[in-house]
């Protein structure tokens, strides 16, 4: 008989290690379909709060915000691409950071329709994989398409501002519990684990809760 996990995942589109993360955990639930039943929420967080229309270039904003050369970034990147590539998640070129605040509030919504985790991959996928700017409506509307959602509906709900409350209060909640770096994974509401973790480590710590459960 499977044993049922609630998993909440607090991560931002634009996070490199959100997708590494994500894909591993999904790797792991995968090992373990016999014997879990997942339930994942998703939560937003965002990096780049206060970035304008057009987003920035990648180079100059993780420069100013790190302190980091063109050559660090270069190695970092590199970096990450080979970690992706080890849980089967595939980095493309991105050479500029965007604004996701539709994206949390389109989430929120498929969250609604029950298509939330579907979305988010699409969405690391369209940014991380394919380079498209995450604030970009119809960016947005043709990644709610592909995982089953209706094209129109999402159109107007970026269209319309709705769920920015609902948005903005669960980027708060997660602030007040003392998350400021992302993605943050917490197991049945009471263990909290941070970075893209390994495929066997998130095995492990799946299998400890459920034997503390």
């Amino acid at each position: 008989m499977k044993q049922t996990i609630t998993i909440d995942l607090v991560s931002d589109v634009a996070c490199p290690w959100c997708a590494v993360g994500l894909s591993s955990l999904q790797l792991a639930l995968s090992r373990l379909d016999e014997t879990v039943d997942a339930q994942i929420a998703v939560h937003p967080f965002e990096l780049n709060p206060q970035m304008g229309p057009g987003g920035e270039a990648i180079v100059d904003y993780l420069g100013k915000k790190y302190g980091r050369t063109p050559e660090q970034i270069a190695e970092s990147q590199a970096m990450i691409r080979e970690r992706g590539a080890s849980v089967g998640f595939v980095f493309g070129s991105r050479d500029h950071v965007y604004n996701t605040f539709d994206a949390h509030r389109l989430m929120h919504w498929a969250g609604i329709q029950g298509k939330q985790v579907p979305l988010k991959m699409a969405l690391l996928r369209a940014y991380h994989s394919d380079g498209k700017d995450p604030s970009n409506h119809e960016v947005l509307v043709e990644a709610a398409q592909s995982v089953g959602l209706d094209a129109e509906d999402a159109r107007g709900v970026l269209q319309s501002g709705q769920y920015a409350d609902e948005v903005r209060a669960e980027e708060r909640k997660y602030q007040a519990m003392g998350i400021q770096s992302v993605p943050a994974f917490i197991f049945n509401n009471r263990y909290l684990v941070s970075g893209g973790q390994p495929v066997e480590a998130f095995e492990q710590i799946i299998e400890r809760v459920l034997a503390e459960a």
